[in-house]
């Protein structure tokens, strides 16, 4: 509970008379009758959402038949003791049609990165820090395929089947352990290298590895110094294209880096194409002449959402220019045609795209499955997708591209089927300039009679090039569900510079953070009270990361709209963040489209902190304190600052948090956090 400061100096800033409501049987907090309890039994609780299983990654087998899926696994309340408390990644294997999956690796063990081989008789992924193998028909024991000293981070088959390339960081140097351990640690910056995230070294070089599976001879394909952060076969079995970067640091990974050309038998690599911005996945065209792949269509483009084709030494032509909608995946099956995914505004799709013209058709999607990712059989046809729908997180679903068709193979939450959800659906709007606005609305579970317009959650999230889906949306940073079922109407909205839109849409906030795009969520608030959708008057906001930041603009700058405002590992003052981040290149170059020096003042101006004296809004203010993406010091610096004005104001600090928060027992906490909070402060009339 937010308490006032004891001081009485500051009793000129009264604190709002605290309200109890249903929502507190939930939390613990209060005592409700038994018939209040069955009321809310079959309504989303805190507890369960810290539960559920979300399916992240799905791979159909060469012949479409089998489906091999991770699934994360939350830790249950019983095994809530130190060390460890995170989710765990478990593996299984489903037949396309659906049934009971077979487990390949399950809790307490981990594992990730399923690939079949080309011939679909093994199935690979990666456990206990190499890559691991079983047979596709039988459980069996997984036997390891590598033994690198430094454990390996990503691998690829080849396409004949014959080898495997796979990314390993360079083994530890014996005489920096031995440094280390005399007590010699001076730690040297390197890039946006943060010595309090990471204590002991910066990250080593990642080199490409080919291992010939019938010698188990490994040949290194790339130099000591570089960063190898993506890589793909060409159809020969002999040539790669690798994405590079010389920095080693997150700025490098999401702005600079590089395509090349390797090739085994000890070739010098080569620059594939020339390429500017941020890249995105690859993928070689059937016969290995083009290469494929997603791409930024200039510096300060703020995603990879575009679809380029190029042979190598030459610049890749664009095929998608003025696409409002943005590229999450493709794959090239036909010699002149490449299958893309794209999310276009609230919903999902799948293209095709001629690879000589752009010329694109729609294929399947736009339905109320909503998916980023696919994957294609050898047949061209048959494909797997994680989905979700707004009533489930992602599960296995696979398709018929030729038929339109997409059926759902797992179920790994069936207690949802027994769970009353707000109903949820897409709401557009005119902004005050007259751009079109879409967003996710959940409206209220229950409405108690006579209430008159429910109140209203703001939910914006990060990036702020992040979008928000018609599927599910509900995790322990942005409960939805569990405010929709405690009476709240709940808004996602898609502001400018979300991604879905296509780049000018991405690119709509360059030199005005927090202008127009919050502009954007003050006429969504307008226009759903006109509605009579929500109450205008009564309004939260709570978000993350950039979400984090509209939440703290939004109790600074404009107090006057919001009576509550609670940011999670927010931006507080643009100047100190760009100090203190990991990513200070790519948040200048494609949010700002400015550098520090080149307007102080506007950073400053739209900074919340040089809002202070502006500020009535109470916040309970979150930060995980191992986070690399934005320093706890832009949490703590606004609650100091509010704390001095007399504003109602909680500082919340999570121990081994990095920019979220993974830990059940954590995320518990900040969720009945919101809940009291907006209990407290929105609820009343």
């Amino acid at each position: 509970m937010i308490r006032l400061p004891q001081d009485p100096s500051m009793a000129r800033y009264p604190a709002p008379t605290p309200r109890r409501h249903l929502v507190s049987f939930i939390l613990g907090f209060g005592l409700l009758g038994l018939v209040q309890a069955a009321a809310l039994e079959a309504q989303l609780t805190p507890e369960q959402v810290t539960q559920l299983q979300t399916v992240s990654a799905a791979v159909i087998s060469p012949d479409g038949s089998q489906v091999a899926y991770t699934v994360s696994r939350p830790r249950a309340p019983e095994e809530d003791t130190l060390p460890g408390l995170r989710a765990r990644s478990e593996l299984w294997v489903v037949a396309a049609s659906g049934g009971e999956p077979r487990p390949v690796i399950v809790a307490p063990a981990s594992a990730g990165s399923p690939a079949w081989s080309p011939d679909g008789s093994q199935l690979a992924f990666l456990y206990q820090g190499q890559v691991h193998v079983v047979d596709a028909n039988e459980r069996g024991e997984p036997e390891p395929l590598t033994a690198h000293p430094a454990g390996v981070m990503s691998f690829r088959w080849s396409p004949d089947g014959s080898a495997l390339a796979f990314a390993a960081r360079v083994p530890e140097d014996p005489a920096d352990l031995e440094r280390r351990r005399r007590g010699d640690d001076v730690q040297v910056a390197e890039g946006a290298y943060l010595p309090w995230v990471y204590p002991l070294q910066a990250p080593r070089p990642v080199r490409l590895h080919v291992q010939d599976l019938l010698s188990g001879e490994v040949e290194v394909l790339t130099p000591a110094e570089w960063m190898v952060r993506d890589m793909v076969w060409a159809p020969d079995s002999h040539r790669l294209a690798v994405q590079v970067t010389e920095g080693r640091d997150a700025d490098s990974e999401q702005m600079f880096r590089q395509i090349w050309m390797v090739s085994r038998g000890g070739a010098s690599p080569e620059v594939f194409a020339p390429t500017a911005g941020k890249l995105g996945p690859m993928t070689f065209s059937p016969d290995g002449t083009q290469l494929a792949w997603l791409g930024a269509i200039a510096l300060n483009d703020p995603i990879a959402q575009s679809l380029f084709v190029g042979e190598p030494g030459q610049a890749g032509r664009l095929l998608t220019p003025g696409w409002e909608a943005t590229i999450t995946a493709l794959t090239w099956h036909e010699p002149d045609a490449i299958h893309v995914v794209a999310v276009e505004s609230t919903r999902t799709a799948v293209h095709r795209v001629s690879a000589a013209t752009g010329e694109a058709s729609f294929v399947m999607g736009r339905g109320a499955e909503i998916f980023q990712m696919m994957t294609l059989a050898a047949d061209g046809r048959t494909a797997a997708f994680p989905a979700s729908t707004w009533q489930h997180p992602q599960e296995v679903f696979v398709g018929d591209l030729r038929a339109g068709s997409l059926a759902r193979s797992t179920h790994h939450n069936p207690f949802l089927e027994g769970i009353r959800l707000g109903v949820q659906e897409t709401v557009s709007y005119t902004a005050r300039d007259g751009l079109r606005i879409d967003g996710i609305l959940i409206h209220p579970l229950d409405r108690p009679a006579g209430e008159g317009r429910p109140p209203l959650a703001i939910l914006p999230h990060g990036g702020p090039e992040g979008i928000d889906l018609d599927g599910w949306g509900t995790n322990a940073l942005y409960p939805a569900q569990v405010l929709a079922g405690a009476g709240y109407a709940v808004f996602r909205p898609n502001y400018r510079a979300s991604g879905g839109r296509g780049v000018d849409f991405s690119r709509g906030d360059h030199r005005d953070l927090g202008g127009r795009e919050f502009d954007d969520v003050l006429d969504g608030i307008d226009y759903l009270h006109a509605q009579g959708l929500a109450d205008g008057n009564r309004v939260g906001i709570s978000g993350t990361s950039y979400g984090g930041f509209f939440s703290a603009w939004a109790g600074t700058r404009h107090a006057d709209r919001f009576r509550l405002a609670i940011p999670f590992a927010g931006i507080s003052n643009w100047m100190s963040f760009t100090g203190t981040t990991d990513i200070p290149w790519e948040m200048s170059l494609v949010h700002w489209d400015l550098l520090p020096w080149e307007n102080p003042l506007l950073m400053w101006e739209r900074s919340p902190l040089a809002w202070i004296s502006e500020s009535s809004t109470p916040m309970v203010i979150g930060h995980g304190l191992v986070d690399e993406r934005v320093h706890p010091e832009q949490m703590i610096q606004l609650h100091q600052f509010l704390r001095l004005r007399g504003v109602p104001t909680e500082l919340v600090l999570y121990p081994r948090e990095p920019h979220g928060l993974l830990e059940r027992q954590h995320q518990l906490d900040y969720m009945r956090r919101i809940l009291e909070a907006f209990e407290t402060y929105v609820r009343p009339e």
